[in-house]
C-alpha cells in the first residue's frame, strides 16, 4: 500500500471562509467502536477531524478502511498516512495497516509524512514471539501526517501526531521537536494546528517551553483534565492528547469530551475564530 491514501466525499465547499472552524482531535483506538465514533463526530459538526490509531484492512476492525468509512458517512474528504503494517492483523496476500487520518469538509492539499528519525524498536518482529495480537508486531514507525486544508482560500496547515508510547519522554520530545522544526520553516503568520496523541504531559517545563518558543498556544486549556479514562483506583487517567495553534486566530470553546466512551481516549475539540 502507498504511504498516503486519499478520498473525497465532501460536497462542493462554500466560496467564502466561515467565521469559525470547529476542530476535533481524537485517538479512536483503531476504530473498534465505529458506530459510537461516527455518532459522536456527526454530533459535533466539526469542519476538520484529526484522528490517530486508524485501521485499514485489520481483522480487529472487520477489514474496513476506517478513515474512508467515517469520511463517507460524514460527507468529508480524507487523507490517511501509514504508520505501521500490522503483521498480526493481516496476511501476506491481504496486509493490514494502522496510522493517522485527517478529514475535512474542505479540499485537502499536499499531504506528506514526517517519519521520525528516532524510533523505538519495541514493535519490531522477533522470531521468538508468537504471532498473536497481544504482541502487536509491526513494520514501520511513528509519523506526523502533514496536510494543508484550503478553506475557501484560507490555508490551514495541520500536523497530525502520534508520538511513541514506549520508552522515555526524551524520545517523544525528540519526535515533537522534528515537527516544531518543520513548522518553523513556515511564515510566522501562517495558520497552523499541531495536535494528536503525544503520549506525554505537554504542560511540563521542557515541552511547554519548546512549544511556546515555536509560537504555539494551547487550544484547549483544560489544565490537568485527563484525556484517557482511569486505569485503576489510583490512576485517574492521563492528559496526553493535545492541540496547539499558531497564527492570526483566536481559540475558544476548548473541551475534553469525557462522556464519550467509544475509545480508550476522550476526544478534544476547539474552535478557531478571527
Amino acid at each position: 500500500m502507498q504511504e498516503i491514501l486519499t478520498g473525497n466525499f465532501a460536497s462542493l465547499p462554500l466560496m467564502r471562509p466561515p467565521k469559525s472552524l470547529r476542530i476535533v482531535d481524537w485517538n479512536i483506538d483503531r476504530g473498534r467502536q465505529l458506530q459510537g465514533i461516527t455518532d459522536f463526530l456527526a454530533s459535533v459538526h466539526a469542519d476538520v477531524l484529526i484522528l490517530q490509531e486508524v485501521d485499514i484492512n485489520a481483522r480487529r476492525t472487520h477489514c474496513l478502511n476506517i478513515a474512508e468509512e467515517i469520511a463517507r458517512k460524514l460527507g468529508m474528504n480524507y487523507v490517511f498516512g501509514r504508520e505501521f503494517e500490522e503483521l498480526v492483523q493481516g496476511s501476506k496476500n491481504s496486509p493490514a495497516y494502522h496510522g493517522q487520518a485527517t478529514l475535512s469538509k474542505w479540499p485537502i492539499l499536499n499531504p506528506r509524512l514526517i517519519r521520525f528519525s528516532k524510533q523505538s524498536d519495541f514493535w519490531q518482529p522477533r522470531w521468538f514471539l508468537p504471532k498473536i495480537e497481544p504482541f502487536q508486531e509491526r513494520l514501520g514507525g511513528r509519523i506526523a501526517l502533514v496536510a494543508e486544508i484550503n478553506v475557501a482560500g484560507l490555508k490551514l496547515l495541520t500536523y497530525n501526531l502520534h508520538l511513541e508510547s514506549r520508552g522515555a519522554d526524551a524520545l517523544r520530545i525528540s519526535q515533537l521537536q522534528e515537527v516544531l522544526a518543520d513548522a518553523s520553516s513556515c511564515d510566522a503568520d501562517r495558520l497552523i494546528v499541531v495536535s494528536g496523541d503525544l503520549n506525554l504531559d505537554a504542560s511540563k517545563d521542557a515541552v511547554a517551553i519548546a512549544i511556546a518558543k515555536a509560537g504555539f498556544q494551547d487550544a484547549v486549556t483544560a489544565r490537568h483534565t485527563p484525556t484517557t479514562p482511569p486505569r485503576g483506583l489510583f490512576e485517574p487517567g492521563r492528559q496526553i492528547d493535545w492541540a496547539f495553534v499558531r497564527g492570526p486566530v483566536r481559540t475558544c470553546s476548548g473541551q475534553v469530551h469525557r462522556g464519550v466512551k467509544a475509545s480508550d481516549h476522550y476526544p478534544i475539540s476547539f474552535t478557531l475564530t478571527e
